[in-house]
């Protein structure tokens, strides 16, 4: 989705990507000339805030952050939530979008829905962004994009897939929340976001999911993306009952005024560009 405001004029060859959920948000600086990320930063909130509480903490955020009080050529938004769902193409009506999402999220009826394409699986997300943070954008930058980030998650790794012959179960750890991708064969055969606070909420959502779609955590290949190491408590006890685990990369071609943590962390961020 485009949110356009056409009396700003940017000069500038910077692009900025900011990701936000009510845990915390991070973003990356591209210099497009030169290809180079030049700012990634990350930053967590105490607690899982509210939309309204969401927006305070943004603008303080902006206030604070030096790299961000600039003009941008392009600047591109990802909601990350659990208000979203997936509609086959062929199915749609975009007269129904609340129906599409009343069943497996909690939405009012004052929340905005909207939805976009995810080409390579020619399917429809329909989801809830978090409006009141676009207004505040909208009014800074003018002129910007913003997506779900299941979105994001899905096409990238239906990209990475594409010749694969295997199964492959992707978790995406973010702060509280995982997402999982389960692609088959090079089809989506899966997609969902789960909540965790212990190890053990981690754990039983990848094995529940398995065992819900019959897949035996003794043959598929778990990769995990985002905000995870092997010295965390949640890949031991992943790697305790899932026999092959390995660690993504996002194969990307920037180069990088600093790196990142690893190949696969803030893969949705980046790969937004």
């Amino acid at each position: 989705m485009t949110s356009s405001n056409n009396t700003i004029n940017k000069l500038t060859n910077l692009e900025l990507s900011i990701q936000i959920s009510l845990n915390g948000l991070s973003f990356c600086i591209l210099e497009r000339n030169t290809n180079t990320i030049t700012n990634l930063k990350q930053i967590s909130f105490e607690k899982k805030l509210n939309p309204l509480e969401l927006l305070d903490q943004l603008k303080g955020i902006f206030n604070s952050e030096h790299a961000l009080q600039t003009n941008f050529s392009k600047v591109h938004v990802i909601h990350d939530n659990d208000l979203s769902t997936l509609v086959p193409k062929s199915l749609f009506n975009d007269v129904a979008l609340a129906d599409y999402l009343k069943f497996n999220s909690k939405i009012l009826k004052s929340d905005f829905i909207t939805y976009d394409h995810i080409a390579l699986n020619d399917s429809i997300c329909v989801y809830v962004p978090y409006i009141n943070i676009n207004n505040y954008l909208y009014d800074k930058y003018g002129e910007f994009t913003f997506m779900h980030i299941s979105c994001i998650l899905i096409e990238s790794i239906l990209q990475l897939e594409k010749n694969s012959e295997s199964t492959k179960f992707y978790v995406n750890v973010s702060l509280n929340h995982i997402e999982l991708i389960i692609v088959d064969k090079s089809k989506l055969l899966f997609y969902n976001t789960f909540e965790y606070v212990t190890k053990e909420d981690f754990i039983y959502y990848i094995l529940f999911t398995a065992e819900q779609l019959n897949l035996n955590p003794e043959v598929f290949n778990l990769v995990f993306i985002g905000d995870i190491n092997k010295d965390d408590e949640f890949y031991k006890i992943t790697y305790r009952y899932v026999r092959h685990v390995e660690f993504g990369n996002r194969n990307d071609v920037f180069k990088y005024s600093e790196l990142p943590k690893s190949k696969y962390s803030n893969f949705a961020l980046i790969k937004s560009f």
